[in-house]
Formats: C-alpha cells, structure tokens, sequence
C-alpha cells in the first residue's frame, strides 16, 4: 500500500487551488453525459457551453454573429498535424483577441473588432481546475487534472506517487497525451509534471531536461531546496490566476531556429527579474534614467530574458510607444542578440531592426515614437572632433546595454597628449545623443568584476541569480577545470595587460601603426603559436577529445589567441584525420569561425565567411545530431553562443576577468545527461580564474573551475564501491579475456549479484546506485589518463547493470537516463560486443518467441546452469504472456497472477531452491501456454474490456455472454456511426438507447449499467478515431 496514494495527491493539490481563486469539479461534472453537460463529446477538450458563456460576458457589446464567428475560429483546428503551429496560433488569438468584421447596429458603418477570450484584469474569468477529465482521441486517456481558463485547457498537470513512478514517469505519460489526444493541447499554456517532493513545469516543445521547479511564491524570497514540497510552491507561486495571465501574455515565445519551431516559457528568476527591472524603468523614468543592472549569470537565459523584458516594455500603453535600443560593443554579439529578437518578434509586436552605419543611426533614432533598434556603440563615435548630435530628447527611449562594459564607462574627458585635442569617449556620445534615455545593463558576471563604475553609471542591482542558484535550480551545470599547460614564460607587464582589447585591435593594423603593447602581444603569440608547441597542443587535444567523445555524446571549442593559430589548429587537426576536413559549410566534423578582411592572406580565406555563411556553421554545431563536433575560435561565439551539446572548452589564449569567466560559461549550458561542463587549459589560466572567482559567492567557486582532481577522487571512491559489489567473485576475464570469454561471464557476474540479492533483498538496488555514480565520475572524468585505464571495468559493470534492467531484477525501471548508460560509448573498442546482451543467447539458449513458450525452450530453460538467472528471465517472460492470454478472463488472468507473485515470493524468503521455484515457473508456464487465444477483433476486444472494468459483472456473467455483449456492440456502433457521429446529439442519444437496450437483453447488471453505457461510448469515439 503506498505511503501516500496517486489519488491522495490529487486531493490535496486540487484543494490547494481553492484559496487562489479555482472552481474545483469532477471528471463526470464536465462529462458529455451529464444531465448539463459542458461539451458535446468525449472528442472535446474545449468546454464549449463554458466558452461561449465566457465570451459573452467578455465582448457584451458584440453582436452573436461576432461571437459566433470568433467561437468557430477558435474550435475548428486549422494546423491538424502540427500541434505547436495550432498551439501558436490560438496563442495569438488569446492574447490579442479574434479579429472580426461585423456591421454596427444602425447598420451605417463596418466595423472590424477583436473579441476578446480573456479578461486580462481578471474580473470576469473563469478558472476552472478538474479532476481526472476524460478525452477521446486516438484511444481514451484521462490526465490527472486540467486547469481551464474560460473554458480553455490552459494547464495538464501529471502526478505520480512519492514512492511509485518517478517524475521522468510523469513526463513519459505527458509525451503520450501529446501523441494520443493532441486536442488537449491547442491552447496549453504549459505542462506540470510531480511526484509530489519534485514539480516542474514546461512548454508543448520542452524536452525532460527543460523542465524547470518554481521556487518562490513573492519573487523575493526562495524556498530551499527540500524545505517543502515543491508541488506546494509551485502551486502557490506559479498557479495564481494574476501570475498565469502574465504568463501567457508576456512570458512565452515561439521560435524557429531553422530546426523547427519551439515553445519557450520564462522560468521564475526571468518572471521575476522583468517585473522588478519594468518597474525600476518606470520609476527611472522620472528620476536619473539609472534604472539599474540585472546580474543573471551565464547560460540562465539572459538573452531570452532581455526579450521579454522588451515586450513587457513596449506593449505598455503608460510608455507611451517607447523606442528600445539594444547595445552591445562587439558585431558577433549584435548579431546573436538580432537573431535571438527576430525570432521572438511576435512578443515584440513588431520587426526588430539593426542598425548598418552611423547616418543609418541617426535616422533610426530621430524618428518620434516606436521602434526595436540594434547597435553597436561604436555607431556613435562622430565625425572628426565633434560631438555627436542630439537625436531625441525623448524619455521613453529605452537602452538595454547588454556585456558592454568597457565603453560604458568613458564619461569623462580627455586630452590627447600629442595633439592636446580633447578626446571624448563613446559613453559621453551616447547619452549626448539620447539625453534623457533611461539605461538597464546586463550582465553575467558579478560588476566588481568587469568594473567598480558599473553601478555608478546604471544604477544599483534589479536582479540577481548567480551561478549556485542556477545549478542549483538545473538552469545550468557545474564547471570543471583541468590543467595540462603547455608552458611558455609570460613576463609580469605582459600578463598585467592581457584583455580581449589587443585581440581585437591589433591583427587589423597596419604594422607601422601597431603600439609597443600590441608588439609585445605579438611577440608572445609568436611564442604560443610556434610550431613545435603547437604540435604537442593539438596532439593532447585529440587524444583529450576522443576520451571524451567516448564517455559521452557532445562537443567542443578550441580558443586560440590569433587567428593564424586558428588556422594552424585546423590544419594539424586535419592532417591527423583527414576523414574531418570538409570542402563545403554543411559538410565536415571541424570548422573555424572567425572575421577576415580583404587583406587577410590566402590561407585564411576558406575559414572566412559571409554571416549567411556563419549561420549555416551555427546551426550545425548547436545540432546534437551533426556530425561537426569542433570548432576553432579566436574571440567569436565566446559571448552569447549557446550551443547545449558543448561540454568540452579548450584553451590556449590568455584571458582574464569578465571575458574569462564569459568564455567558460559557453559549456554550462544543460544538455540531457550532461553532468557538467569541462574547462582545460594549456595557456595557464588557473591565477585568472582564481582572482576572477574571487569576486563571486562562497557557493558559487564551488561550482565553477572545480578542480579535476576532484572529478578523479570521486571516481575512483564510485569504483570501489562498484566492485565491492562484487567481493569474492573473479571477473578478471571480463577485463583481459577474449570476447567470448567476456560474454561468458556475463551470465555467472548475473547469478552471483541475483543471489546475494536473495539474501538481503537490496544487493542489486545497491549496484544499480553504484553503477549510476561510476558513470558519472567516468563522464567527468574521462580526459584523465589514469581513468581511462578503467574504462574496460566500467564497461562490465555497465552491461552487468544494463543485463539486470532487461530482467527488470530488483524493480529497476528502464529510464532514460539508464538507456544512455548502456549506448554511450563507454565500452571502448575491445569490448563493443557488450554493448546489447542477450542473456538468453549469452547462456546458450535460442531467444524465445513470448507468444509460444515452447516445450523445447522450457527444458532448456530448466537445464541452465545459472539457476537465479533462469528465474528471472522465466519470470519477466511470463508476466506478459499472462497478461497477453488472459486479458478478457479477468479471473484466469488474477489466478496465474497470483501463482506467480507467491512463486516468487517462496523463492525470495527462501522457503524453496531455485530448482524448485524454476519447476513451479515451468508448470506454471504450461498451464498459461494451454490457455485459449480470446480470438477477438479490435473493436471487440475494446468493448469487452470496456465492459470488464467493473469486476462484479465480470463475476456475475459468464466470459462468454460478455463476449456475445461485445460482439453486438461493435454491430450497433457500425449501424448506427456516420461521419462525425459523436458530435451530434440525436446519434448519440440513440446509440445510447441502442447499447442500453442491449445490456439489458443480455442480463448485465442494471445498477451498473449506466457507468457501462459511458465507458462503452467512450471506446467508441476512441476506435472512430482509429
């Protein structure tokens, strides 16, 4: 019995929404076969009598055609293979309203209107939460609760038990509402899925690992992790009518990135960051323009946010038509961000435009209200030595500064000590321009990092949400760091001046014009770029590379300090596997990725590209799928690149403070079963990233540049106790032996683990836990050379692991994360015949077909040495074919199920030998084999099932007089069904009567007829479907 039941859930969450304002109703109070009854079939997500209510209520002043003819628009499914397009399209419809024409009642003037489907003040909604609500599609399904807005379902919510399925269960059973009764999802706003202690919430489009947890209820204040449950708090938080109303209308984006489109939704660091930072615009507005600086750390959604944030600002009627202007200061940025808006225009309600030169600017910005401008801030350096113009005095221009630190603190002026002009910097332009323009930064790095001026010049924090809070909340993964520098001597001065400034300005000058810094930053490119350095850089990084490709999927990035030695990296890469190089941008597993000029020489050309070009090499490597596994990079795709699949960053440039810890944070992003992002360093790097981290949190050093050594400690521990699992057996063939003997002791490693299971009940759940932590260390650790020594052993203890789940021996379930256990590559090329096991095969005997449990197949079942084995595979095998003999004979099928639960159980308490548990199994195994096929059809099957849900007319009829029932019903239906039959109510009121009339011609119980009619109807749209 569970300690708290899947229904006792769903009590206490259905009456947690009571105090936020939700009607609360049953599955049968919105049923088709209510007396009043809600919608009009079982096929309906839509209430539809609860839909119309609403917009009348909403537009009373709209005449009933209007409203009949926006009700059309929204029931009537356009996009009826492509959910997300029907999803955003409603989308649309609910927060800007249905557009209609209709003549006025003096029948003078045509007037074109957008009804409304939702009260956004939220006086006149309906919020409706419903229990275990009922829907036909491609077969019958019933979500646990659905949460509607005026008659719209807005939110599917999945609950498992604390102690049965887990969350990723819920998620399995969400992903099969989608395929099954897509309907249910036209105008979802987001899902929740919970075992109770863990909730998350996501879109139509989000994978398992995009799930996010809601972890505050005032925006202020965060609830610790394992403090409460976090259902309550999402309940609470995210569930309140007023937050769910900002969440569709501002919070949710569709994008398509050329992979297809997505469904993006803010998680509550960004719900919260724009609703401080809108207010502090406002509040700026009136006072200094400093309305301050929102510190998100990377990889959290910083961009995304900034969208947001935008949409939010720009739909504000009290902004008055606002002009946002978004700022970066290098080009690759600009464009990221561009990309990111355009995509997401549809929040933005209008085009994003980006700016081409300085005269482009000034026409932009002197235009008298609107507009989405991107630039960068050297669009504002004047002509000669002016100052640049005044474009507009206007105070609801908004500029979103976003990683722009070093020209954002020029306000002063300068003399030039040769000439002894008075030199201004673009910071000075900038506001000289726009006057009384009110300024947000963005940033992801902690201000006393990337400059003291920072609050000085915006104003103080809107938001924080650091890098412990993000791993902590999965928004991101921890760093690792590793050392295998490849020494050069750097003097202090040189050290002392290393910035991304000298990268960026030096390749492009004429020699005669470069300063005495750049030549000494030349010359110690000389020094990291020489030959023979470079050789062994290349060759580490390969072989690094490979090790890691084999723990786990993924990619990487190399950053070099010159674009030359980006290109000598590609040549070494390629000549070592010439199987890499690709002529064309779509072909090819290395790429580099930097700016080029006319002047550049010839052997840069193939690596420069249009940013047409550049896109096509962006959109394969954030692919997980594409075979372009490594890119090459000087500066490029350091900032603002999000590429989830990276996990590897290598370095070979000098960097430090802000530009460093931006740089690492390109492999934090989370990605499926990525357990961390790995940093390493041939440039000598570690000084940097210790003063940069000094200006962050306690927490979050401890989450950032973890050392390796740690990574390797804790594998090592994992190992230990994997093979203390394994105390007192000899599997030192499994390591050094052939591949046949490696298979051979496969099935004994199985017996040995199953009997000790037999003795405490725990031993396999336990090497399931120390698997799953070997596999982890091994992933974190796999670059290092000492552990890749174990790769071989991981590999057995994997597949002994991945042999238990296939026996499904001591309830472990298949997940997803399991699956990847046994696909990652973990086994190296001496052992890939353990990827897939048949343990069946591996002991000799012929894989059985489940169907026929042969006379021969059991005898040789009966003679296998490895008898615990023999147990559980006979006890998996007969488990679905109980299942798939007995399924109309509700009591043969609970009989065998029985004779095999209290088989087992004797087996388990060890009150018989596995030979005998295995000879009961056989008997056992025989009598199910003699069990008659049921011979039925599809649809006959589907309404004896219907019928023997309720066990007492099971118990009180005949199996034949059931199936006699069924075989009539199918007759009925077929007589009686038309084209969409089920939503008319005079077939459905006379196929009622038609299966009543049967019902009681064949005797079944009459107070359990009614409950019957509706299961049987129910079947019955379901198969029309089909």
């Amino acid at each position: 019995m569970a300690w708290v039941s899947e229904a006792e859930l769903e009590t206490h969450f259905m009456e947690s929404l009571v105090p936020l304002g939700y009607r609360l109703a049953q599955g049968r109070d919105v049923s088709p076969e209510h007396r009043s009854p809600l919608r009009e079939s079982f096929r309906d997500a839509i209430l539809t009598s609860v839909f119309s209510e609403s917009l009348k209520r909403l537009n009373p002043t709209f005449p009933a055609s209007a409203l009949k003819e926006a009700a059309r628009r929204v029931l009537n499914t356009v996009f009826t293979t492509d959910i997300l397009q029907e999803n955003r399209r409603l989308h649309e419809l609910m927060v800007g309203g249905v557009p209609v024409t209709f003549t006025s009642p003096d029948e003078q003037e045509e007037r074109h209107e957008r009804v409304r489907l939702v009260d956004w003040t939220n006086q006149a909604n309906d919020w409706l939460a419903v229990r275990q609500f009922d829907i036909a599609g491609a077969t019958v399904r019933i979500p646990d609760v659905v949460l509607f807005l005026n008659g719209l379902p807005l939110v599917v919510v999945e609950l498992k038990t604390i102690t049965g399925a887990d969350i990723k269960a819920a998620w399995n059973q969400i992903a099969t509402y989608k395929h099954d009764i897509p309907e249910l999802f036209r105008t979802n706003l987001f899902t929740i899925i919970s075992d109770g202690m863990q909730a998350r919430y996501g879109s139509l489009s989000a994978e398992f690992d995009r799930y996010m947890g809601w972890r505050t209820v005032d925006g202020h204040t965060l609830v610790p992790h394992g403090s409460t449950l976090e259902l309550a708090t999402l309940a609470e938080g995210l569930l309140a009518p007023a937050i769910m109303l900002d969440m569709l209308r501002w919070f949710t984006v569709f994008e398509d990135d050329g992979r297809g489109l997505s469904k993006k939704i803010a998680g509550y660091h960004q719900f919260h960051a724009v609703q401080k930072a809108h207010s502090s615009i406002m509040v700026a507005q009136e006072r200094d323009g400093k309305a301050g600086v929102i510190w998100h750390t990377q990889g959290s959604g910083k961009s995304l946010l900034m969208a947001f944030l935008s949409g939010r600002v720009m739909r504000d009627p009290a902004m008055k038509n606002p002009t946002l202007l978004v700022l970066t200061d290098r080009n690759d940025l600009d464009n990221q961000l561009f990309a990111t808006f355009a995509r997401c225009k549809g929040i933005l309600g209008e085009e994003p435009i980006q700016i081409d030169s300085i005269q482009d600017l000034k026409q932009t910005l002197s235009r008298e209200s609107g507009g989405v401008i991107f630039s960068t801030i050297q669009k504002f350096r004047p002509d000669g030595g002016e100052d640049f113009p005044e474009l507009t005095d206007r105070s609801n221009v908004i500029v979103l500064v976003d990683e722009a630190h070093r020209t954002q603190y020029n306000l002063e002026e300068k003399i030039d000590r040769k000439t002894g002009q008075i030199k201004k910097g673009l910071a000075f332009h900038l506001r000289r321009a726009l006057p009384h323009a009110v300024y947000v930064a963005f940033t992801g790095t902690p201000v006393e990092l990337v400059g003291a001026d920072t609050r000085g010049v915006f104003g103080d924090y809107i938001d924080i949400y650091d890098i412990a809070q993000a791993v902590a909340d999965r928004a991101t993964v921890p760093i690792y760091y590793e050392s295998r520098v490849v020494k050069i001597d750097l003097d202090e001065e040189i050290t002392a001046i290393l910035d991304d400034e000298f990268s960026e300005a030096t390749e492009a000058l004429p020699e005669d014009q470069v300063t005495a810094k750049a030549r000494k930053w030349a010359r110690v490119e000389a020094l990291v770029g020489a030959d023979k350095r470079l050789d062994m850089v290349v060759a580490d990084i390969l072989d690094h590379f490979n090790a890691r490709l084999q723990a786990m999927n993924g990619k990487a990035m190399i950053v070099c300090m010159s674009r030359r030695i980006c290109v000598e990296v590609y040549k070494r890469i390629i000549a070592a596997y010439p199987e890499w190089g690709g002529e064309t941008d779509d072909t090819g597993c290395v790429k580099v990725v930097m700016t080029g000029s006319a002047t550049d020489p010839q052997e840069f050309k193939p690596h420069i590209r249009s940013k047409a070009r550049q896109e096509i090499i962006r959109k394969r490597f954030k692919d997980a799928k594409d075979p372009l596994k490594l890119v090459i990079v000087r500066d490029m795709w350091l900032t603002g690149f999000d590429a989830p699949c990276m996990h590897t960053l290598y370095v070979d440039k000098p960097m430090r403070g802000h530009g460093l810890m931006q740089a690492i944070a390109r492999v934090n992003r989370v990605f499926e079963d990525k357990p961390a992002g790995l940093v390493v360093d041939y440039i000598g790097i570690a000084a940097e990233l210790k003063a940069a981290l000094a200006h962050y949190s306690k927490t979050d050093q401890d989450e950032t540049g973890i050392d390796e050594g740690e990574a390797v400690a804790a594998f090592l521990d994992a190992l230990d106790v994997s093979r203390a699992q394994f105390h007192g057996f000899d599997y030192s063939k499994a390591l050094d032996g052939t591949p046949g003997e490696r298979l051979a002791i496969l099935p004994n490693a199985l017996e040995y683990l199953l009997e000790k299971d037999r003795e405490s009940d725990k031993e396999t759940k336990r090497f399931r836990h120390a698997v799953a932590a070997l596999v982890k260390g091994y992933k974190l650790a796999s670059g290092n050379a000492r552990v890749r020594e174990y790769a071989t052993e991981v590999a057995f203890f994997v597949a002994v692991r991945s042999s238990l789940d296939k026996l499904d021996a001591g309830g472990g379930n298949r997940t997803h994360d399991d699956r990847d256990v046994a696909i990652q590559q973990l086994v190296n090329k001496a052992v890939t015949s353990t990827e897939v096991i048949d343990i069946l095969s591996v002991c000799g005997i012929k894989r059985p077909d489940i169907s026929v449990l042969s006379e021969e197949f059991l005898l040789e079942l009966q003679g296998m040495k490895q008898r615990n084995l023999a147990v559980e595979a006979l006890k998996k095998l007969l488990d679905g074919q109980i299942k798939a003999r007995t399924r109309t004979n509700v009591v043969q099928q609970e009989a065998f199920s029985t004779r095999l639960k209290e088989a087992i159980a004797r087996y388990h308490n060890r009150s018989v030998t596995a030979v005998q548990v295995l000879q009961e199994l056989i008997n056992l195994a025989k009598d199910v084999q003699n069990e008659p096929q049921d011979g039925y059809s599809k649809e006959e099957r589907a309404f004896y099932d219907a019928l023997a849900q309720n066990k007492s007319a099971v118990e009180l009829m005949s199996n034949q007089e059931l199936r006699v029932i069924a075989t009539k019903l199918v007759l009925t239906v077929r007589n009686n069904a038309g084209v969409d039959w089920w939503k008319r109510d005079d077939v459905r009121a006379k196929m009622r009567v038609a299966i009543k009339r049967i019902l009681k011609h064949y005797g079944y119980p009459p107070d359990m007829t009614s409950n019957a009619v509706k299961l049987v109807l129910k079947q019955a749209e379901a198969l029309a479907v089909g």
